[in-house]
């Protein structure tokens, strides 16, 4: 009897190898949900912190969890001398996400509980990575310039400690709204190739700090989290709105790449962008950035006209990023900054029901063969 042929599902799209309940996109309304809330409703009515905190815990929190909360995460911000040290010797022309990815494996070798996964150590270290990364990310941004690292003020918020951190300063309330309308919404997109990677090397048993350094490593890829990157250096070519419309046509005519559209998941326009839209164009008011957002509508009128095709998520974030003042190397360390919450939920998830994965393949090389005697004179 012949062999019946393996059906092979490239890139696992369509399979379903698990559970979750950390985020759906909800079919019926084409939302991201966070443990069930709609994503835009978080980013209207809640903090980052809240968002933070619903991920983890399942709920939303009250006054009182979110005080103890806040409280618990402020009081992790700081890096030791030693992290401080191996920061300020990182190659000035290495990436960003290259050193994020160093310093949580450094933050992991320091962390003498890195081996435990009892579910309350892992909920611990979820929350310092959760206030560690960014002070992680702005030491490297302040290096890389030759400047000090400005420690955090655990008097501020999450958003506004970062920019003090980067910066030295706290820009105006719509920048901070934008930025933590965006760190809402990144935080989290269920079995996504980061959080995917995080939960197979936690299926080895492996540590939460190895899971997270995968899920970086995975994330830096321009087809995943380095699009918002792209899609900045993309927007700098077409240079400003007056050329915009001559450089998607020519796009369009000579099948080139347009960063910033389409979604493996969204297939009617991801339910991110309208909110991300919205916050970077009132901050483009403030920021001398109408321009970016004229440009941008007439690349994404474009491509929905003559393609059907909707922006995702990094279409709107890239130029957002690039207006507070942000380098665009510092884009996807932003992500991280974000998606430490999503990464951290789904790793305590595969830990409470494990199993390890370890899918098959379809063979398509050689039959098995002798090895042929060879003359060695």
């Amino acid at each position: 009897m012949a062999e019946q042929e393996t059906k092979i599902y490239r890139g696992l799209d369509g399979v379903v190898v698990d559970e979750t309940a950390v985020s759906k996109v909800m079919p019926e309304t084409n939302s991201l949900t966070y443990r069930g809330y709609a994503v835009q409703d978080l980013a209207a009515n809640c903090r980052f912190e809240e968002v933070a905190y619903l991920i983890w815990f399942g709920e939303l929190p009250t006054q009182t969890h979110l005080d103890a909360f806040i409280k618990k995460e402020r009081g992790y911000r700081s890096l030791s001398d030693d992290l401080l040290a191996a920061i300020r010797l990182y190659p000035k022309d290495s990436h960003p996400m290259d050193t994020i990815r160093t310093s949580v494996s450094f933050l992991g070798m320091e962390d003498p509980e890195a081996e435990n996964n009892d579910p309350a150590i892992n909920q611990d270290k979820a929350i310092k990575l959760f206030a560690r990364i960014p002070t992680a990310v702005a030491a490297d941004y302040r290096c890389r310039k030759g400047l000090d690292p400005i420690p955090p003020d655990p008097s501020l918020g999450f958003a506004e400690n970062f920019f003090h951190m980067c910066f030295g300063e706290v820009p105006e309330p719509e920048v901070i709204r934008c930025f933590d309308i965006s760190m809402t919404l990144y935080a989290e997109h269920s079995f996504n190739a980061s959080t995917f990677a995080s939960r197979v090397i936690t299926s080895t048993l492996s540590d939460m700090y190895s899971a997270v350094t995968g899920a970086i490593g995975a994330l830096k890829g321009p087809l995943h989290g380095g699009a918002n990157e792209a899609v900045m250096h993309m927007l700098l070519e077409i240079g400003s709105s007056n050329a915009a419309q001559q450089w998607i046509d020519n796009a369009l005519a000579n099948k080139g790449v347009v960063m910033g559209f389409g979604h493996r998941v969204y297939k009617n326009g991801d339910s991110r962008v309208p909110t991300m839209h919205d916050a970077f164009v009132d901050m483009a008011k403030i920021k001398d950035g109408e321009d970016w957002v004229r440009t941008e509508k007439i690349v994404a009128d474009t491509m929905l006209r003559e393609k059907d095709i909707h922006p995702n998520l990094d279409y709107p974030a890239g130029p957002a990023y690039y207006l507070m003042g942000f380098d665009i190397d510092l884009f996807t360390p932003i992500f991280v900054v974000s998606r430490i919450t999503g990464w951290s939920a789904h790793v305590m998830e595969q830990l409470a029901a494990n199993r390890l994965i370890r899918p098959l393949s379809a063979y398509n090389g050689q039959a098995q063969r002798k090895v042929p005697a060879i003359d060695k004179r």
